[in-house]
Protein backbone atom coordinates (compact mmCIF):
# COMPACT_ATOMS: atom_id res chain seq x y z
CA UNK A 1 0.00 0.00 0.00
CA UNK A 2 2.80 2.67 1.06
CA UNK A 3 4.61 1.94 -2.58
CA UNK A 4 0.80 2.34 -4.27
CA UNK A 5 0.52 5.66 -2.35
CA UNK A 6 4.08 6.72 -3.37
CA UNK A 7 3.63 5.89 -6.80
CA UNK A 8 0.24 7.97 -7.28
CA UNK A 9 2.46 10.88 -5.50
CA UNK A 10 5.03 10.57 -8.11
CA UNK A 11 1.87 9.97 -11.19
CA UNK A 12 0.92 13.45 -9.59
CA UNK A 13 4.07 15.26 -9.69
CA UNK A 14 4.80 14.12 -13.53
CA UNK A 15 1.09 15.22 -14.51
CA UNK A 16 1.60 18.36 -12.64
CA UNK A 17 4.99 19.18 -14.76
CA UNK A 18 3.72 18.26 -18.23
CA UNK A 19 0.57 20.79 -17.54
CA UNK A 20 3.34 23.80 -16.46
CA UNK A 21 5.50 22.70 -19.83
CA UNK A 22 2.62 23.27 -21.96
CA UNK A 23 1.24 26.00 -19.74
CA UNK A 24 4.41 28.36 -19.28
CA UNK A 25 6.67 27.37 -22.36
CA UNK A 26 4.28 25.77 -25.62
CA UNK A 27 1.31 28.26 -25.12
CA UNK A 28 2.81 30.94 -24.37
CA UNK A 29 5.40 30.84 -27.45
CA UNK A 30 3.17 29.29 -29.78
CA UNK A 31 5.10 26.45 -30.14
CA UNK A 32 3.34 22.77 -30.91
CA UNK A 33 3.45 19.33 -29.21
CA UNK A 34 3.65 16.01 -29.70
CA UNK A 35 0.63 13.28 -29.19
CA UNK A 36 -3.02 14.14 -27.83
CA UNK A 37 -1.61 17.68 -26.35
CA UNK A 38 -0.53 18.37 -29.53
CA UNK A 39 -3.68 18.25 -31.35
CA UNK A 40 -5.72 20.32 -28.00
CA UNK A 41 -2.89 22.65 -28.51
CA UNK A 42 -3.97 22.91 -32.33
CA UNK A 43 -7.57 23.12 -31.64
CA UNK A 44 -6.95 25.73 -28.80
CA UNK A 45 -4.97 27.92 -31.89
CA UNK A 46 -7.65 27.57 -33.75
CA UNK A 47 -10.93 27.82 -31.61
CA UNK A 48 -9.31 28.69 -28.25
CA UNK A 49 -11.01 25.32 -27.05
CA UNK A 50 -9.99 24.62 -23.56
CA UNK A 51 -6.61 21.94 -23.90
CA UNK A 52 -7.62 20.64 -20.44
CA UNK A 53 -11.29 19.55 -21.55
CA UNK A 54 -10.09 18.24 -24.79
CA UNK A 55 -6.96 16.58 -23.39
CA UNK A 56 -9.23 14.36 -21.17
CA UNK A 57 -12.22 13.41 -23.61
CA UNK A 58 -9.57 12.47 -26.30
CA UNK A 59 -7.19 10.04 -24.01
CA UNK A 60 -10.71 8.81 -22.36
CA UNK A 61 -11.09 7.25 -25.69
CA UNK A 62 -7.56 6.01 -26.39
CA UNK A 63 -7.48 4.16 -22.88
CA UNK A 64 -10.64 2.25 -24.32
CA UNK A 65 -8.23 0.63 -27.15
CA UNK A 66 -5.38 0.72 -24.54
CA UNK A 67 -7.32 -1.62 -22.05
CA UNK A 68 -7.23 -4.17 -24.35
CA UNK A 69 -3.23 -3.77 -24.52
CA UNK A 70 -2.27 -2.34 -21.05
CA UNK A 71 -2.35 -4.35 -17.68
CA UNK A 72 -4.66 -3.40 -15.03
CA UNK A 73 -2.35 -1.50 -13.42
CA UNK A 74 -0.90 0.75 -15.59
CA UNK A 75 -4.78 1.24 -16.86
CA UNK A 76 -5.29 2.56 -13.06
CA UNK A 77 -1.85 4.43 -13.03
CA UNK A 78 -3.19 6.11 -16.54
CA UNK A 79 -6.73 7.09 -15.45
CA UNK A 80 -4.97 8.83 -12.37
CA UNK A 81 -2.70 10.45 -14.97
CA UNK A 82 -5.01 11.61 -17.68
CA UNK A 83 -7.43 13.27 -14.77
CA UNK A 84 -4.40 15.07 -13.38
CA UNK A 85 -2.99 16.17 -16.04
CA UNK A 86 -6.18 17.50 -17.76
CA UNK A 87 -7.06 19.71 -13.91
CA UNK A 88 -3.08 20.53 -13.62
CA UNK A 89 -3.67 22.47 -17.55
CA UNK A 90 -6.76 23.97 -16.05
CA UNK A 91 -5.48 24.92 -12.46
CA UNK A 92 -2.19 26.59 -14.42
CA UNK A 93 -3.71 28.25 -17.53
CA UNK A 94 -2.37 31.40 -16.40
CA UNK A 95 0.59 30.64 -14.82
CA UNK A 96 3.81 32.75 -17.01
CA UNK A 97 7.36 33.29 -17.03
CA UNK A 98 9.02 36.41 -18.36
CA UNK A 99 11.10 34.99 -21.19
CA UNK A 100 11.32 35.98 -24.51
CA UNK A 101 13.94 33.70 -26.35
CA UNK A 102 11.85 31.31 -27.85
CA UNK A 103 14.83 28.59 -28.16
CA UNK A 104 15.69 28.84 -24.09
CA UNK A 105 11.53 28.20 -23.96
CA UNK A 106 11.80 25.28 -26.24
CA UNK A 107 14.73 23.61 -24.07
CA UNK A 108 12.84 23.74 -20.57
CA UNK A 109 9.46 23.14 -22.77
CA UNK A 110 11.10 19.70 -23.57
CA UNK A 111 12.55 19.40 -19.51
CA UNK A 112 9.58 19.94 -17.52
CA UNK A 113 7.92 17.58 -20.49
CA UNK A 114 10.45 15.13 -20.59
CA UNK A 115 10.71 14.58 -16.96
CA UNK A 116 6.79 14.63 -16.24
CA UNK A 117 5.76 11.64 -18.65
CA UNK A 118 9.17 10.03 -17.89
CA UNK A 119 8.02 10.18 -13.79
CA UNK A 120 5.00 9.03 -14.87
CA UNK A 121 6.31 6.03 -16.94
CA UNK A 122 8.52 5.29 -14.62
CA UNK A 123 6.41 4.00 -11.56
CA UNK A 124 4.26 1.99 -14.71
CA UNK A 125 1.43 4.55 -15.78
CA UNK A 126 1.08 6.17 -19.10
CA UNK A 127 -0.51 10.06 -20.07
CA UNK A 128 -2.40 7.88 -22.53
CA UNK A 129 -2.81 9.46 -25.69
CA UNK A 130 0.46 8.28 -28.11
CA UNK A 131 2.35 7.20 -24.54
CA UNK A 132 -0.58 4.13 -25.23
CA UNK A 133 1.11 3.42 -28.73
CA UNK A 134 4.55 3.47 -27.30
CA UNK A 135 4.10 1.18 -24.80
CA UNK A 136 2.32 -1.21 -27.20
CA UNK A 137 5.12 -0.81 -29.55
CA UNK A 138 7.76 -1.70 -26.68
CA UNK A 139 5.74 -4.35 -25.34
CA UNK A 140 5.20 -6.01 -28.86
CA UNK A 141 8.23 -4.79 -31.39
CA UNK A 142 10.62 -4.05 -28.64
CA UNK A 143 11.16 -0.49 -29.47
CA UNK A 144 12.03 2.33 -26.84
CA UNK A 145 9.26 3.50 -25.17
CA UNK A 146 11.01 6.87 -25.78
CA UNK A 147 11.64 7.11 -29.32
CA UNK A 148 8.39 5.25 -29.63
CA UNK A 149 7.03 8.52 -28.30
CA UNK A 150 9.17 10.53 -30.36
CA UNK A 151 8.26 8.73 -33.47
CA UNK A 152 4.32 9.65 -32.91
CA UNK A 153 4.70 12.79 -31.74
CA UNK A 154 6.52 13.82 -34.43
CA UNK A 155 3.74 13.19 -36.96
CA UNK A 156 1.30 14.63 -34.82
CA UNK A 157 4.13 17.88 -34.58
CA UNK A 158 4.71 18.26 -38.46
CA UNK A 159 0.57 18.06 -38.87
CA UNK A 160 1.04 21.73 -37.03
CA UNK A 161 3.14 23.25 -40.04
CA UNK A 162 0.39 24.38 -41.09
CA UNK A 163 -0.82 26.66 -37.82
CA UNK A 164 2.31 27.47 -35.97
CA UNK A 165 4.97 27.60 -39.33
CA UNK A 166 8.54 26.49 -40.16
CA UNK A 167 10.46 28.37 -37.46
CA UNK A 168 8.25 27.19 -34.76
CA UNK A 169 7.85 23.85 -35.72
CA UNK A 170 11.85 23.87 -36.07
CA UNK A 171 11.54 25.06 -32.58
CA UNK A 172 9.06 22.37 -31.64
CA UNK A 173 11.36 19.54 -32.83
CA UNK A 174 14.20 20.75 -30.93
CA UNK A 175 11.56 20.89 -27.63
CA UNK A 176 10.37 16.88 -28.86
CA UNK A 177 14.23 15.77 -28.89
CA UNK A 178 15.11 17.62 -25.43
CA UNK A 179 12.18 15.67 -23.93
CA UNK A 180 12.88 12.64 -25.22
CA UNK A 181 16.66 12.32 -23.97
CA UNK A 182 15.18 14.14 -20.41
CA UNK A 183 12.74 11.19 -20.41
CA UNK A 184 14.84 8.08 -21.44
CA UNK A 185 17.10 9.62 -18.36
CA UNK A 186 14.31 9.85 -16.46
CA UNK A 187 13.30 5.94 -16.99
CA UNK A 188 16.32 4.60 -16.79
CA UNK A 189 17.86 6.09 -14.74
CA UNK A 190 21.16 7.12 -13.93
CA UNK A 191 22.19 3.70 -12.96
CA UNK A 192 22.30 1.71 -16.58
CA UNK A 193 22.68 -2.33 -16.02
CA UNK A 194 25.42 -4.33 -17.42
CA UNK A 195 25.13 -8.21 -18.05
CA UNK A 196 28.25 -10.39 -17.88
CA UNK A 197 29.23 -13.40 -19.30
CA UNK A 198 31.76 -15.06 -17.62
CA UNK A 199 33.84 -18.06 -18.88
CA UNK A 200 36.36 -19.53 -16.33
CA UNK A 201 37.95 -22.43 -15.28
CA UNK A 202 36.98 -21.69 -11.74
CA UNK A 203 33.38 -20.39 -12.17
CA UNK A 204 31.82 -21.70 -8.58
CA UNK A 205 34.22 -20.03 -6.98
CA UNK A 206 33.63 -17.04 -9.05
CA UNK A 207 30.07 -17.55 -8.86
CA UNK A 208 30.22 -18.26 -4.70
CA UNK A 209 32.29 -14.48 -4.30
CA UNK A 210 29.81 -12.63 -6.51
CA UNK A 211 26.81 -13.88 -4.14
CA UNK A 212 28.51 -13.34 -0.85
CA UNK A 213 30.41 -9.73 -1.56
CA UNK A 214 28.35 -8.43 -4.55
CA UNK A 215 24.78 -9.93 -3.24
CA UNK A 216 23.72 -10.63 -6.89
CA UNK A 217 22.59 -13.74 -8.41
CA UNK A 218 24.26 -15.79 -11.02
CA UNK A 219 22.73 -18.16 -13.65
CA UNK A 220 25.21 -20.99 -14.94
CA UNK A 221 24.96 -22.42 -18.62
CA UNK A 222 26.14 -25.38 -19.77
CA UNK A 223 28.35 -25.00 -23.15
CA UNK A 224 31.64 -26.17 -24.52
CA UNK A 225 34.75 -24.86 -27.01
CA UNK A 226 33.81 -25.63 -30.67
CA UNK A 227 37.21 -26.40 -31.10
CA UNK A 228 38.30 -28.59 -27.57
CA UNK A 229 34.64 -29.88 -27.19
CA UNK A 230 35.90 -29.21 -23.33
CA UNK A 231 32.87 -28.64 -21.31
CA UNK A 232 32.89 -25.32 -19.42
CA UNK A 233 29.87 -23.79 -17.18
CA UNK A 234 28.86 -19.93 -18.30
CA UNK A 235 27.99 -17.42 -15.91
CA UNK A 236 25.37 -14.78 -16.73
CA UNK A 237 25.38 -12.16 -14.13
CA UNK A 238 23.61 -8.91 -14.17
CA UNK A 239 24.80 -5.80 -12.43
CA UNK A 240 24.85 -2.22 -11.91
CA UNK A 241 27.35 0.29 -13.85
CA UNK A 242 28.90 0.55 -10.79
CA UNK A 243 29.69 -2.50 -9.56
CA UNK A 244 31.88 -4.01 -13.03
CA UNK A 245 34.94 -2.44 -11.26
CA UNK A 246 34.67 -4.93 -8.23
CA UNK A 247 33.21 -8.03 -10.20
CA UNK A 248 36.10 -7.76 -12.70
CA UNK A 249 38.49 -7.60 -9.31
CA UNK A 250 36.78 -10.81 -8.30
CA UNK A 251 37.49 -12.78 -11.68
CA UNK A 252 41.21 -11.46 -11.59
CA UNK A 253 41.77 -12.80 -8.25
CA UNK A 254 40.52 -15.88 -8.91
CA UNK A 255 41.65 -16.85 -12.62
CA UNK A 256 43.51 -14.37 -14.47
CA UNK A 257 42.76 -16.55 -17.89
CA UNK A 258 38.97 -16.10 -17.97
CA UNK A 259 37.33 -14.73 -20.78
CA UNK A 260 34.67 -12.02 -19.77
CA UNK A 261 32.35 -9.98 -21.86
CA UNK A 262 30.19 -7.19 -21.04
CA UNK A 263 27.14 -5.80 -22.15
CA UNK A 264 24.52 -2.81 -22.01
CA UNK A 265 20.92 -3.82 -21.19
CA UNK A 266 18.05 -1.53 -21.44
CA UNK A 267 15.22 -3.07 -19.27
CA UNK A 268 15.76 -5.66 -16.30
CA UNK A 269 12.42 -7.08 -14.63
CA UNK A 270 12.94 -9.11 -11.27
CA UNK A 271 14.40 -9.09 -7.88
CA UNK A 272 16.55 -6.89 -7.35
CA UNK A 273 15.60 -4.57 -10.03
CA UNK A 274 12.14 -3.64 -11.55
CA UNK A 275 8.70 -5.10 -10.93
CA UNK A 276 8.20 -7.19 -13.68
CA UNK A 277 4.23 -6.30 -13.58
CA UNK A 278 5.60 -3.00 -15.37
CA UNK A 279 6.50 -4.14 -18.34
Amino acid sequence: MKKRVVDIFIILLGAFLFALAVNIFVIPNELGEGGVVGITIILYYLFQWSPGLVSLLLNSCLLIVGYRFLSKLTIIYTIIAVIFHSLFLHLTKSWSIDSGEMMVNAIFGGVFAGVGIGLIIRVGGTTAGTTILARITNKYLGWSISYGLLFFDLIVAFSSYFIIGAERLMMTIIMLYVGTKVMEFVIEGVNPKKAVTIISDAPDEIAKQVNELMDRGVTVYSGHGYYTKTPKKILYIVISKQEVVKLKKIVKSTDTDAFIAIHDVRDVFGEGFIDILKA
